[in-house]
């Protein structure tokens, strides 16, 4: 940084020789809201523009995944949301320092979307993504192989699904500061895994009411027009609803929660 652009963001007192920074405090203290400090993390300065924040995200967040990295993955999504949230806020309060600017990309980020419980677009790493590949792979091969197994691979499925989104929304979950009762216990984390799991039963099962719809949408469809059902369609209920319950929960787990 040159002196110029030193002077311009900072002011010393004399008396007690503090230099205040004020680019720290538009941004967010480094040290506010926990031990996390977002900028370290993304490996930028607190005075950059958003726009170069955000590419250095985007680099070291690919460079996670093609390592296979998800803790680092996480924490640079946590780091990089708390800037997103620093700079609403000072978007909000009309503050600005220098070329210090909210940028647009976030401009109407207080506004929730039109389905706030819908998927949301999250890319796991390539390591959960094979892995997620392998479970629905066996349960497919599992189910071709028996034909019919009164629903069994389906069932199962879902529970392992269930446990993988589950534990994908907790290490996507922001930071909290727990509040501790007089036991020493947080009431808070009880809701926070009850929220979790009922999105992951509600993302799993949801995939699985939409193929069983559009199975039974397809044969009435068919009826409709007037045309004659396969027997392999009418006769494969299980396999074909398992099978691409399959394809949809491998989807839903690498790419969404």
């Amino acid at each position: 940084m040159t002196s110029s652009s030193f002077d311009r963001f900072c002011r010393t007192v004399p008396r007690r020789s503090v230099v205040t920074c004020f680019a720290a405090s538009a941004a967010g203290s480094s040290n506010s809201g926990g031990d996390l400090n977002p900028y370290e993390v993304l490996g930028v300065s607190p005075i950059e523009g958003f726009d170069v924040i955000k590419a250095a995200y985007t680099k070291k967040r690919k460079d996670a995944e093609r390592r296979g990295d998800e803790a680092t993955a996480s924490r640079l999504e946590k780091a990089y949301d708390k800037v997103m949230m620093a700079q609403l806020s000072n978007r909000k309060k009309g503050v600005t320092f220098g070329s210090f600017k909210v940028s647009k990309d976030i401009k109407f980020a207080d506004k929730q979307p039109i389905v706030p419980w819908g998927p949301r677009f999250s890319k796991s790493s390539d390591q959960d993504t094979r892995i997620n590949m392998a479970i629905s792979a066996v349960f497919t091969a599992w189910v071709l192989i028996k034909q019919n197994a009164e629903y069994k691979p389906l069932q199962f499925l879902s529970f392992v699904f269930v446990y993988r989104i589950f534990e994908k929304l907790k290490a996507f979950e922001p930071p909290v500061s727990p509040t501790f009762t007089e036991d020493g216990e947080d009431p808070g984390r009880g809701v926070r895994m009850g929220k979790r799991l009922l999105r992951s039963l509600a993302l799993v099962f949801g995939c699985i009411a939409f193929t069983s719809l559009a199975y039974t949408g397809l044969l009435n469809l068919i009826e409709f027009v007037g045309g004659y059902i396969p027997a392999f369609l009418y006769n494969n209920q299980e396999p074909l609803v398992t099978v691409t319950s399959a394809l949809f929960l491998y989807i839903m787990a690498s790419y969404y929660r």
